[in-house]
């Protein structure tokens, strides 16, 4: 089932061949702190199948998509996060999306304050 793209870095921290501070995997999902964190907690939550965006994402992988979800919730448990936290999944290039494997940003740590300026 899991597919991987040779030169995708989240493909080669899925399988091992970079290290990563890794603090969650199963047969589905990865997460790792990211190396240029934005907050004092920031995980990526990556699914194991090579998937490039969102867009990519098709209706068979609804299941693994919403498991991304209920890692999240584990993974902000196990770090602390009971204040609360911010999930980012950005896609395409214009969003601001550099690595090209669906992921997802898990912010916390600090007061994050509003999103969306008007």
């Amino acid at each position: 089932m899991t597919h991987h793209d040779p030169e995708c870095i989240f493909c080669k921290i899925v399988r091992g061949d970079l290290p990563g501070n890794i603090v969650y995997h199963d047969e589905q999902v990865t997460a790792f702190h990211d190396i240029n964190p934005i907050a004092p907690v920031h995980v990526l939550i990556v699914p194991n199948k090579h998937i490039p965006s969102v867009d990519g994402v098709e209706p068979a992988d609804e299941p693994l998509v919403g498991h991304m979800f209920t890692v999240a919730r584990q993974v902000a448990q196990t770090l602390g996060l009971s204040r609360g936290y911010r999930l980012i999944v950005n896609t395409g290039d214009h969003a601001g999306q550099v690595v090209f494997h669906l992921h997802m940003h898990l912010l916390g740590g600090r007061a994050l304050g509003p999103m969306l300026a008007r």
